[in-house]
């Protein structure tokens, strides 16, 4: 069975010729069907914007000209000569896997996904496929989440031990959704929460969809004063390395992100500590979520995109690379690694115990062993 019709690649992005729509474009077009609304993904430009509905009001913040339609999750919408249907994708509020059939064949397009549940948007749900079109953005071996109540409870311990020590603890977070689902876990013992004015336009459009988070104070010149040296102040990553920060002092700073599984990445942040909370799929995940899906072919769309598709094929799957230029929009990810990172695992794991290794130089053999990140109490 032949899928290549059902997705091609188009100068403007991803194209669904039976359709007449693009998926997630990165140029302008008449009609898009949009994933989720982090900026590397639904960009501005285009005519008409297709969603889910559950994070429609995040969409039109994000992308406020063009004609907006929400679509629920389940239904099913003829668009040209295919049926289109969204699926939680589980990322962040909204955020959707698109099916497209087309007598019988079956193509999903992943967008961004995780599988761990999260109270701030719908959980991600398997779509069984011929073709499954999936993220990598994680696909080393080496990345392997902890428990996130696990990582909440720790992050939680270090505000109160921050708060105790005459501290503010400041903690570096994407705007949109990983600072709700922080804040989702958080509650009034966790108060002051203060949070910068560029995070405020997203919680407010995920109180609107009705998602439950504690109140919260704009971080100010003013609130910084009244609440010193007791305030947990949520700020974007850029936000730590200008002055701004030096308002809040003194302060303890982490940053919260599947990233800060590697210990480089925690030092070019340049935090005390790091939380490794992801809004992404482990390397667990992927390879569970792929063959869950029962697909003949997947396709990878960015991220660590070769050395999955390797392992794929060692497993005998047909796997192969789909360029795009997603991954390059959401605040912060300017000093992220690509396929060429060599930095060592995040403190915690098997290496950094004997003292890590980079993994351009770990045997092939070793970057696939377990590497399971343990526990921490701190």
């Amino acid at each position: 069975m032949s899928h290549r019709s059902l997705i091609e690649r188009s100068p403007t992005g991803l194209w669904c010729p039976s359709g007449g729509f693009h998926i997630d474009p990165w140029g302008a077009v008449e009609r898009a069907v949009i994933t989720h609304a982090h900026a590397d993904h639904a960009r501005p430009g285009s005519k008409r914007y297709l969603s889910a509905t559950d994070g429609l009001g995040v969409m039109r913040r994000r992308l406020p000209a063009g004609r907006h339609e929400g679509l629920g999750y389940g239904e099913r919408r003829s668009i040209g000569d295919v049926v289109v249907s969204l699926h939680p994708a589980g990322h962040l509020l909204g955020a959707a896997q698109i099916r497209i059939e087309r007598r019988g064949e079956v193509c999903v397009f992943s967008g961004d996904y995780k599988l761990e549940p999260d109270p701030t948007c719908r959980s991600f749900e398997v779509v069984r496929c011929h073709h499954f079109v999936s993220e990598s953005t994680f696909g080393l071996p080496v990345y392997r989440w902890p428990n996130p109540d696990t990582e909440l409870s720790r992050l939680r311990s270090w505000r109160r031990r921050c708060r105790e020590e005459g501290r503010n603890a400041i903690l570096a977070t994407y705007a949109l959704g990983k600072a709700q689902r922080v804040l989702a876990a958080l509650d009034a013992d966790d108060a002051p929460i203060l949070v910068h004015g560029a995070l405020r336009p997203m919680i407010d459009a995920y109180r609107e969809a009705g998602v439950e988070m504690p109140e919260v104070l704009p971080a100010t010149r003013e609130h910084a004063q009244t609440h010193r040296g007791r305030a947990l102040i949520l700020a974007p990553p850029s936000a730590l390395a200008g002055p701004w920060v030096r308002t809040f002092l003194p302060a303890s700073t982490a940053a919260a992100s599947g990233w800060m599984r590697m210990r480089g990445l925690r030092r070019r942040r340049n935090v005390e500590r790091g939380f490794v909370i992801s809004d992404h799929a482990d390397w667990p995940g992927l390879l569970g979520a792929i063959e869950a899906t029962g697909c003949e072919r997947v396709s990878l769309t960015h991220g660590f995109t070769a050395p999955l598709r390797d392992h794929l094929r060692r497993q005998g799957h047909d796997a192969d690379i789909v360029a795009t230029r997603f991954g390059d929009g959401e605040e912060g990810d300017a000093d992220l690694p690509s396929e060429s990172a060599t930095e060592a695992p995040g403190e915690g794991s098997a290496d950094a115990a004997s003292g890590g290794t980079s993994l351009e130089r770990r045997p092939e053999s070793l970057l696939f062993e377990q590497d399971p990140l343990e526990d921490r109490s701190s």
